[in-house]
Order: C-alpha cells, then sequence, then structure tokens
C-alpha cells in the first residue's frame, strides 16, 4: 500500500521498457528515434529496475506498458509481469495495464486483468494503436473498466515516437487529438480519463475538456515543465488546480529531470503539492 503521507511525489506515467527476460518490444528504429527527440539515453527498465529507480527517490510510480501487437506484430511485455511485480513491491508501484483495442478479445482480457491481478488502471495509446478513441467499437472496453472503478489514460497530442523519421515512422497525429476524448468523456461520464502529456498542438483543446468534464484529468509528463504553455500553467494554477497530475515519462524524461524544472516553472506554492501527490492519490483512491 501507498503511504501517500510518507512519499515526495506520486508520478502517473512511468514505462516499463523490457521484460525480466530481456525482450524489447519497440522496433529498434523507433526507439532510436524517440531517444534522438528526448536526448535521452537512460538504460531500458524492467518492472523490477522501476521499483528499485523510484524506491531511491522516495516516490511512487504508476507504471505500465503499451499493448500494440496487432500493429507491431510484437509481443508486448506482459501486463502480468508487472502486476506481478506491483504485488511484489506495493509500497511504491501502481500497476496500469495495457490492452491493444485491436483484440479481438480486448474486454475479456480486461476483465481478467482487473479480477485476478489486480491493475489499478488502464493505458492506451492511440497513435501506436491505431484507432479513434470515440470509435464506439472500443466503448465496451471502457464500459468494463468504469465498472471497476479504475482510470483510463490516454497519450495525447505529439508523440515522440515516430519523430524525426520519414513519414513519421508511419503514425498519424490524429488519433491523440483530446476533443476524441470530449465525446468519450460525455458519454461514460462514470469514466475517469486522464489525458496523458501536455497536448500539443492541441493544449487549448485539452484544457477546454478537462474544465468542462469532471470526469478528466491532464497529466503534465512527456515535456519538461519549462516548456509548458502559458495557458496551461493559468489554468493549473486556478480553475484546474485540482486536475493536474504530475507525470514523467521515465526513463525518456526523468522524474529528476522534470522535478528540477519544476522547480524554476511559475506554479503557485499552494498549487505544488497537489499537482505532485494530492490529486493522484484522489484519483487513483489512496486514502
Amino acid at each position: 500500500m501507498i503511504d501517500v503521507a510518507g512519499v515526495t511525489a506520486i508520478d502517473v506515467h512511468v514505462h516499463t521498457e523490457r521484460t525480466r527476460d530481456g525482450h524489447d518490444p519497440m522496433p529498434p528504429e523507433l526507439r532510436a528515434a524517440a531517444a534522438r527527440y528526448f536526448r535521452s539515453d537512460e538504460p531500458l527498465p524492467t518492472v523490477d529496475d522501476v521499483a528499485a529507480y523510484y524506491r531511491e527517490r522516495n516516490m511512487a510510480a504508476v507504471v505500465f506498458t503499451v499493448d500494440w501487437e496487432s500493429r507491431s506484430g510484437i509481443p508486448p511485455i506482459p501486463n502480468e509481469e508487472i502486476a506481478e511485480a506491483a504485488a511484489a513491491n506495493p509500497d511504491v508501484l501502481i500497476p496500469f495495464a495495457s490492452v491493444d483495442p485491436a483484440r479481438p478479445d480486448a474486454v475479456q482480457r480486461a476483465r481478467r486483468l482487473i479480477a485476478e491481478h489486480g491493475v489499478k488502471g488502464f493505458k492506451f495509446h492511440p497513435n501506436l494503436q491505431e484507432f479513434f478513441p470515440n470509435d464506439r467499437v472500443v466503448y465496451p472496453l471502457y464500459e468494463a473498466i468504469a465498472e471497476a472503478g479504475l482510470p483510463a489514460l490516454f497519450h495525447t497530442g505529439h508523440s515522440g515516437i515516430g519523430t524525426g523519421l520519414p513519414g513519421g515512422g508511419g503514425f498519424h497525429l490524429k488519433y491523440s487529438n483530446p476533443m476524441c476524448l470530449d465525446d468519450v468523456a460525455a458519454d461514460l461520464p462514470e469514466l475517469e480519463i486522464v489525458l496523458a502529456h501536455p497536448s500539443f498542438p492541441w493544449q487549448d483543446e485539452a484544457i477546454s475538456v478537462c474544465l468542462h468534464k469532471a470526469n478528466v484529468w491532464i497529466d503534465l509528463s512527456g515535456w519538461s515543465p519549462k516548456y509548458f504553455s502559458p495557458q496551461l500553467i493559468q489554468y493549473a494554477n486556478s480553475q484546474l488546480s485540482k486536475k493536474v497530475l504530475f507525470g514523467s515519462d521515465f526513463p525518456l524524461i526523468t522524474p529528476d529531470r522534470w522535478l528540477a524544472d519544476f522547480v524554476q516553472a511559475p506554479f503557485k506554492e499552494e498549487v505544488r503539492p497537489l499537482i505532485l501527490k494530492e490529486n493522484a492519490a484522489r484519483l487513483l483512491r489512496l486514502g
């Protein structure tokens, strides 16, 4: 169980990038392009590495992989491996699952991961998984998540995956427009939705959706706070102060780098603890 009072922060956006036996589900050319884009030379962590890294920093981490096997043809890191490690490290890890919406048994997989493995939420990446989040074909999967009272976290905005490659690696940014999630939030008000990342180039749209829909949140991962738009900081300091979450995007952006830049960014002092852990504790029902 996470000791909310004891940890310094809750990072809601952390990736495990290889299995315990060394399998990396990301094609090498995409891995290299992302490293160039983020200027990252961090080693690829297993879920056990994530636990050790965050325990050393006295932080909790929401950890996940991305399942896009239907398109990539590469098996993902098993959700079960992540859940098993989280069960062994409950003081530091909060396991989210990833289920490719294109899987014919997606709903059954989600229900099993909830019932048998205790996952605490789900991660979607519309660019990689190549779907519009408001496609009603996916709604039964969302409904299973909502029935369990769990949140769904969606990549939004620009994607570092494919950046700088011919054709962006074949990925389409249109899938990550946060306005698609306005439909989902309206149609399924019982589903808590997290818009991951400052949603460039649709930041104003993301702010509007989060303002309008009580069940929508924003995580600040994937960007250094020194690059946040003035609008994002303005609303985080005011009307969205209780709906904005700390996320790093580790290992591509480390929490050390993110937090160092957060100190220098013009957030109000009374808002900082909300962003760093109090909002996440409320969303994740950590007590």
